[in-house]
C-alpha cells in the first residue's frame, strides 16, 4: 500500500515537553557533548543561560515522539516494518535549555515516490509558551518497498 499523499498539509495536536536538566545531561553524554554549558549548571550560567543547554540534536527526544504519532497512523500507509531514516534536520532559532516547557506541532510536509520506495517528510515546529519559534525540525522517512514491488 502506497502512502496517502492527502496526508501533506496536515498538522496533529500541540504536544507540551518539559526539558528536564537530567535528560539534557543524559543526552550530552549520550552524544559526547563535552561542553560543560550542556552538564553544568554554573558554567551554563556563565555563558548567559539560565540553566544547562541542550546539545543541538537534542530536540528529537520530544519531536520524534510528536512525529511517532502520524508514523503509526495506519491511515498514512507507512509500513514501519521497512522504513529507514534518510534525513534529520534542526533550524534552531534559540538554544533549548532545561526547563523549557515547549510545544511541538507535526505536520507532513511531503510524500513523494522514489524507485518504488515511499519517502516522507514531517516537519515539526517547536514553540514557547509566548507562541515565539523555538525550532524547526525535519525528519525524512523512506518505505522500502516490498519485494514484490
Amino acid at each position: 500500500m502506497a502512502v496517502d499523499a492527502s496526508f501533506v498539509g496536515r498538522t496533529w495536536p500541540p504536544r507540551t515537553y518539559r526539558v528536564g536538566a537530567e535528560k539534557v545531561r543524559e543526552f550530552a553524554r549520550a552524544v559526547g557533548a563535552t561542553d560543560p554549558v550542556h552538564t553544568d549548571v554554573e558554567a551554563a550560567r556563565a555563558a548567559g543561560h539560565a540553566d544547562v543547554v541542550a546539545p543541538p540534536t537534542f530536540p528529537v527526544v520530544f519531536t520524534w515522539e510528536a512525529t511517532r504519532e502520524v508514523v503509526d497512523d495506519p491511515a498514512l500507509g507507512l509500513d514501519f516494518t521497512r522504513v529507514v531514516h534518510r534525513d534529520q534536520s534542526f533550524e534552531l532559532h534559540r538554544p533549548v535549555v532545561a526547563g523549557d516547557e515547549l510545544t511541538t506541532v507535526v505536520s507532513v510536509a511531503e510524500v513523494k515516490q522514489l524507485a518504488g520506495n515511499d519517502v516522507v517528510t514531517f516537519r515539526c515546529d517547536v514553540t514557547a509558551p509566548d507562541g515565539g519559534s523555538v525550532l524547526v525540525s525535519t525528519a525524512t522517512l523512506v518505505g522500502r518497498a516490498g519485494d514484490d514491488a
